[in-house]
């Protein structure tokens, strides 16, 4: 399989996930805005090499990256972010309430022992906010707190060719007691992310959703009456 990425938009790519890195990784997004990049999420780190080839396919090179941005932090998000921080630099941002599990590698709270492995050690740079804002040249990315999977779940929020784009990336669960997940919250933030009114969704797990008929009709899957 060699490097590729794929394009959402003409600035918006997936870099990562099952089918383009390892098993174990949830979606890598790629944002690029003009010549500088952020990255949403890192992979578990098994295949960074590869990761890093996708990036370069959509045409980034390493140096344009500002913003490591994690949406929380469980191993398969998170797991390569020490690494990537370390090889190149990237400021790690990451939901503050979070913030510790990944500097201490903590393998429960971020479910790397589900997956047999451990959670590499991060350094964070950056304690998120709900609201904070990240450049990217002249335009931005805002954070959105959704707790409940976890809780310094975030969302990450930019336009695009004229469209909301929101990427959101467990927005299916799972909830459990390891992850200090909490249903009232959870539930609280669907119905946030709803209101976003974005006409695209980037998940971690499900794919891309285009349209708000679709997100909605995903998002109202996991919604309790």
């Amino acid at each position: 399989m060699g490097p590729r990425a794929l394009a959402i938009t003409s600035e918006i790519s997936q870099v990562g996930g099952p089918t383009l890195t390892h098993g174990n990784d949830a979606a890598v997004y790629l944002v690029h805005f003009g010549n500088v990049a952020a990255l949403i999420d890192a992979g578990c780190g098994r295949a960074t090499d590869r990761l890093l080839q996708n990036i370069e396919a959509a045409g980034v090179s390493p140096e344009q990256i500002r913003h490591l941005l994690l949406t929380h932090c469980h191993y398969d998000h998170s797991g390569a972010a020490a690494d990537l921080r370390q090889r190149f630099g990237w400021p790690v941002a990451i939901h503050a309430l979070e913030a510790e599990y990944l500097e201490n590698g903590d393998n429960q709270v971020s479910a790397a022992s589900w997956y047999g492995d451990h959670l590499a050690p991060c350094p964070v740079d950056i304690r998120i906010a709900d609201g904070d804002r990240f450049s990217l040249g002249d335009r931005s990315i805002q954070a959105i707190h959704i707790p409940g999977h976890s809780p310094g779940s975030l969302a990450y929020l930019v336009e695009s060719e004229g469209r909301r784009v929101v990427f959101a990336q467990d927005v299916h669960g799972p909830l459990h007691p390891a992850l200090l997940s909490k249903r009232s919250d959870y539930q609280q933030s669907l119905r946030k992310l709803e209101a976003l009114a974005a006409d695209i969704l980037c998940e971690g797990h499900y794919g891309v959703f285009f349209g708000r008929a679709a997100i909605a009709g995903f998002i109202e899957r996991f919604v309790e009456d």
